[in-house]
């Protein structure tokens, strides 16, 4: 598996944009947290987390070609389990429904980042560590606040036994915990 330093480097030679970049390093602190509480590989996990997204600017984003374009890039680095999240976490281009635990703990932990980030983005501070988990809960039911965020893929937090408020604490700890690194 590759290193999180040569991950990161990957990462950077791919991705252009420094929101996107934090948006990976966001999903990498999730993923590796809710690893850590299902009791799984927390650095295969945390880098699934970092690299889901390295093909997107590639791809344009296009949503028939972003995440199966990233396995043939990541193939090799990455458990095969690693890769099979990353195609998962756009089922659209994968042509077929998530049903592992781990593709439904990338596609839930990476979609909740926007949500935090968006969430912190509305205080004055615009400072995670202002955020309280019933605001993203709180959030969640707003279907016009961050109306991009796909509230169903995060509510598959709970297919993998982990209930909204459980899922939205432990996400926003994970972020918090690299708020410097996020510029939040």
């Amino acid at each position: 598996m590759i290193s999180r330093e040569n991950a990161y480097k990957l990462l950077n030679q791919h991705i252009q944009n420094a929101n996107m970049i934090k948006h990976c390093i966001a999903s990498e602190a999730v993923l590796r947290s809710i690893a850590l509480k299902l009791n799984q590989d927390s650095e295969e996990w945390a880098l699934a987390g970092l690299l889901h997204d390295i093909d997107v600017e590639i791809t344009a984003g296009d949503p028939m070609k972003h995440g199966p374009y990233a396995a043939g890039m990541l193939e090799g680095l990455l458990t095969s389990d690693a890769v099979d999240a990353i195609v998962m976490h756009n089922e659209i281009a994968a042509g077929k429904n998530r049903t592992m635990v781990f593709q439904h703990a990338l596609a839930a932990g990476e979609t909740i980042t926007g949500l935090i980030m968006a969430t912190a983005l509305v205080y004055p501070d615009k400072k995670l560590a202002s955020v309280k988990t019933k605001s993203i809960t709180k959030r969640m039911k707003e279907k016009a606040f961050a109306a991009s965020v796909n509230r169903d893929t995060i509510l598959e937090c709970e297919i993998i036994g982990i209930p909204i408020h459980d899922f939205a604490e432990l996400a926003l700890v994970a972020m918090q915990g690299i708020s410097e690194d996020l510029g939040l």
